[in-house]
């Protein structure tokens, strides 16, 4: 039985990831499309076929629709899934989640109110790497997990998005609220409570803007670099840096150093994972490359989103388990705004 699914928003991370994934996967019927710009809504039906809506409204009031892909500028996340979940679809957002804790909150709770499944698209946690390292965490192979250190960092997203240059929405705070760290920074934060099994629960930070130029030559109102110590439920300490001015060479690396060794995690050319034991004894472990934006692979995210339908649980994707790296991103600012080391409670409101 095939699953029918909308996508709202046919900007650059649909057009190489949403839509030509989900048009491969068994069950998944791309019915159509909503996109601001019409013509950007109508390539995509020209080349995968399905329809053309000319508002929000149309293809949620669609029987044909039973899933829906929201991917547009960070502001209108909350908006548009709590509307999609009150007309009774499921929702694959695209991150960060929202643009606050309270928009989270309220989005979990119209899933709740719905009964319809709220998923988000953290394609980090599905990277072959990062599940084997988990794997070898989980068993043990490192020991004791002591300190890390991870990042994400490009030429920005000027050089990357649908409309390329200086007026791209990336830079405007009214559309995206956050910079590097909601862009980046919320995979890595994401990642490290997903690697380690346990939630961030206090933050240094500083978010800053260094190089990153509007069209009118004045620096942007969102930062283009973050660098953050994050410190865990265990007592585990580490870095998390992300960051728009990475210029020459794409940087996606973690590692994790344990008691009997440390896993390189997407930190070598070639070679995806590497385990080294205490006693200096090198295995490099083979699984695929980590996507990058000059080289786009399969991400697993379009599987996951119709295994979650068909089973109709949150899999790897659920929003609930998203929430805490939200409560870390938003905690990472205020750090950063007000200077001081933030604590984040289970119930952290910002």
């Amino acid at each position: 039985m095939s699953i029918g699914i909308g996508i709202i928003g046919c900007g650059k991370i649909s057009q190489i990831r949403h839509i030509p994934e989900l048009s491969i996967v068994p069950d998944a019927d791309l019915v159509g499309y909503f996109n601001p710009t019409r013509s950007r809504a109508e390539q995509m039906s020209a080349k995968y076929g399905g329809k053309v809506y000319d508002d929000i409204d149309s293809m949620l009031a669609d029987p044909a629709i039973d899933a829906v892909v929201v991917a547009l500028a960070n502001s209108a996340h909350a908006e548009v899934t709590i509307k999609a979940l009150k007309a009774g679809k499921d929702v694959l957002c695209e991150k960060p989640m929202a643009t606050t804790i309270e928009e989270c909150e309220e989005m979990m709770s119209a899933a709740r109110e719905s009964g319809r499944l709220l998923l988000i698209a953290q394609n980090q946690r599905l990277a072959g790497a990062h599940m084997k390292a988990k794997e070898l965490i989980e068993k043990g192979h490192i020991g004791k997990v002591l300190t890390f250190h991870t990042a994400f960092g490009h030429s920005g997203p000027e050089n990357w998005s649908i409309k390329p240059g200086k007026d791209t929405w990336f830079f405007d705070k009214t559309k995206a609220a956050m910079g590097a760290m909601a862009d980046l920074g919320i995979h890595k934060t994401d990642l490290i409570q997903f690697l380690l099994g346990e939630n961030i629960v206090g933050v240094t930070a500083m978010l800053t803007t260094l190089d990153k130029r509007g069209p009118d030559d004045k620096l942007i109102g969102v930062e283009d670099n973050a660098v953050c110590i994050y410190r865990m439920e265990s007592g585990v300490t580490g870095t998390m840096t992300s960051s728009w001015t990475y210029y020459g060479e794409e940087d996606n690396s973690t590692v994790i150093y344990g008691t009997e060794g440390l896993l390189r995690i997407y930190d070598r050319p070639g070679i995806p994972l590497q385990h080294i034991s205490k006693d200096g004894t090198v295995r490099s472990i083979e699984t695929e490359a980590i996507q990058t934006n000059d080289n786009q692979t399969a991400s697993g995210i379009a599987e996951e989103f119709i295994r979650c339908l068909k089973s109709r649980t949150g899999g790897y994707l659920s929003a609930e388990s998203v929430i805490p790296a939200m409560r870390a991103v938003f905690a990472a600012k205020r750090s950063s705004d007000e200077g001081v080391y933030v604590f984040i409670p289970k119930n952290y409101r910002g």
